[in-house]
């Protein structure tokens, strides 16, 4: 399902800085990274459609402040940022208009997993997917970065901005809750 981050390539990112090769160089880096941001997207969004259209806003983005882009950080980071940033937008803009109650977010979550008939896995993975539902936003996010992307800690502080010990928190945290979701859950 998911897909890792290719190796940060320093040939890429130096043409990605120069006028004359940005064209093709963001061509191949919108390849390599498709897939990945596609599944961390997809993984906080939940719909196919949504999370096309949220990948196209990331790149489309990612390319109109491709000069402010000086590979400082990790062009993955840079781009994982966006993503998540175009994603949470998103899903704000969706809770306005759904008008879910702010008590019940998780519900949402868990009847969008449940009517998306492409997750349509084994039973124990729609389980897992049911139970991270249930997590508050931030740690659904910490959760996934970690546990299907792989992340380090530190990577997903620079991209989220949060301390390596919050997110150790955070995750801890989440993994108990669903440990919880899946005692209950029998």
């Amino acid at each position: 399902m998911a897909s890792a981050f290719p190796k940060e390539n320093p040939e890429l990112v130096a043409r990605l800085r120069d006028p004359s090769t940005v064209r093709s160089a963001f061509t191949e880096a919108t390849r390599l990274y498709t897939e990945p941001l596609y599944w961390q997207i997809r993984r906080l969004v939940r719909d196919h459609d949504d999370a096309n259209d949220l990948l196209q806003n990331t790149f489309m983005k990612a390319w109109s402040s491709i000069e402010n882009f000086r590979g400082e950080a990790k062009l993955s980071t840079w781009l994982y940022k966006i993503a998540i940033n175009e994603s949470l937008g998103f899903l704000e803009r969706e809770k306005r208009r759904q008008k879910v109650s702010l008590d019940d977010p998780e519900a949402a979550n868990i009847h969008n997993i449940s009517a998306d008939t492409s997750l349509n896995g084994n039973a124990l993975a729609q389980k897992l997917q049911d139970a991270i539902a249930t997590l508050p936003e931030k740690q659904r996010i910490v959760f996934n970065m970690k546990y299907f992307d792989d992340m380090k800690y530190e990577e997903i502080s620079e991209i989220l901005g949060t301390s390596v010990g919050a997110l150790k928190a955070s995750y801890h945290i989440a993994s108990k809750k669903i440990e919880q979701y899946f005692e209950n859950n029998d």
